[in-house]
């Protein structure tokens, strides 16, 4: 016989349930807010009276202030309960929407995408943390899998949504329409969030007493190169699909949708097993991405055999950001906010020299030779992961 379920146990299983996703709506709100941009660049430029090159540099500039927001979140706040540090960064991701789609000029953009950055760094910075503080330890993994699972959301689906209303509504209508979203999930973060005070206070010595962990640097220094191989190639996607393949505009759309979607099927994937096997899948993504990437130079003539690559590279790449959240939450359940720190700066880091190195490559060798050395490097972060051993202490 079936024994009822308290309701208090219900009602706090509930709670718990609605934090994780209101978490899971603030990380799809800020990845389409970050990347939707991209698919609106020229008319943000028009708009602003600026060039599409002076309009891609003020989007860029989130990941710079992302970088330094993820260092100084954990440090600054000191005491300040976890809860309203959060639901301030939604608070700020609001406002920054809010001046993106009033921006009489350039300055003003430049002004709206770094504050996007101090929510976007502070805000993975204490994310893995507070999902540790949420759920039991064995349901952590499929906690990170709910919130990520904002992340695919926004991947698959923010750029064609973005560029279809833009043509509608224009970009700042597009901008108008997350600003809602957002208010709603400031509201529900505030209602479900618990309060999670702080724990003990950090300094910049904390992260250097970190560093000093051997298996955790060794882990950083993996995870940089990982995502340094991953952006080299992704950020120059699109002009090989364009000039090399030789899509059309509508299959370009479905390619970028199909490998949107494999994220969902990584996020999964991520959540499934990153529990009991996280190393093994460190080890697989970069693999499997180098593969990806050489065989999309190969098969450059086939669409079928290229749209199959893709999803096969967007799905672990996906899962890429799970596993090393897994790794972070299960060797670093003592200092979980300074190391969320240190692989979130290290992160957003890696991600704008990837696509620094990627375009190196790119404008001075060509598609071919950026593409190999995305594998190439993919293939060094494999090296540095190794067995195992040393990432695990």
């Amino acid at each position: 016989m079936n024994k009822a379920v308290p309701a208090n146990q219900n009602s706090v299983a509930s709670s718990v349930s609605g934090a994780v996703l209101s978490m899971s709506l603030c990380v799809a709100m800020l990845i389409a807010s970050e990347f939707m941009p991209a698919s609106l660049l020229t008319p943000i430029a028009d708009g602003l009276a600026v060039t599409e090159g002076q309009a891609g540099q003020a989007i860029s500039i989130s990941g710079l202030f992302a970088v330094v927001a993820s260092l100084l979140t954990t440090t600054l706040a000191g005491n300040l309960n976890r809860k309203w540090i959060l639901i301030a960064m939604t608070a700020i991701m609001f406002v920054s929407l809010v001046a993106i789609a009033l921006a009489p000029d350039f300055p003003v953009l430049i002004f709206a995408r770094a504050l996007l950055g101090i929510t976007i760094g502070g805000f993975w910075s204490l994310g893995t943390s507070v999902i540790m503080r949420l759920v039991p330890a064995e349901r952590v993994s499929s906690a990170l899998a709910v919130m990520y699972a904002g992340q695919a959301m926004a991947a698959a689906f923010a750029a064609p949504v973005g560029s279809y209303l833009g043509a509608i509504i224009g970009w700042r209508g597009v901008f108008w329409l997350l600003a809602p979203i957002v208010a709603i999930d400031l509201i529900w973060q505030i209602a479900t969030l618990p309060s999670m005070p702080a724990g003990a206070r950090m300094s910049p010595a904390t992260f250097v007493r970190i560093l000093g962990r051997r298996h955790f640097l060794n882990g950083i220094v993996a995870a940089i190169v990982a995502y340094i191989g991953a952006f080299s190639m992704f950020t120059y996607l699109r002009p090989f699909l364009e000039n090399t393949v030789q899509v059309d505009v509508q299959t370009l759309s479905l390619l970028f949708l199909v490998l949107g979607c494999c994220g969902f099927l990584g996020t999964w994937l991520g959540g499934r097993f990153s529990g009991k096997h996280v190393i093994r899948l460190l080890q697989i993504q970069p693999l499997v991405m180098s593969l990806s990437s050489v065989g999309l130079i190969i098969f450059d003539q086939s669409i079928l055999a290229v749209g199959l690559l893709l999803a096969i590279w967007g799905t672990a790449n996906t899962m890429m950001s799970i596993s090393w959240m897994a790794w972070l939450a299960q060797t670093m359940e003592d200092q979980p906010e300074a190391a969320g720190s240190l692989i979130v700066a290290a992160i957003q880091s890696a991600i704008m020299l990837g696509a620094m190195i990627g375009g190196t490559l790119f404008d001075h060798f060509g598609i071919g030779v950026t593409f190999c050395g995305s594998a190439a490097i993919s293939l060094v972060a494999l090296f540095l992961i190794g067995s195992g051993r040393r990432l695990t202490g």
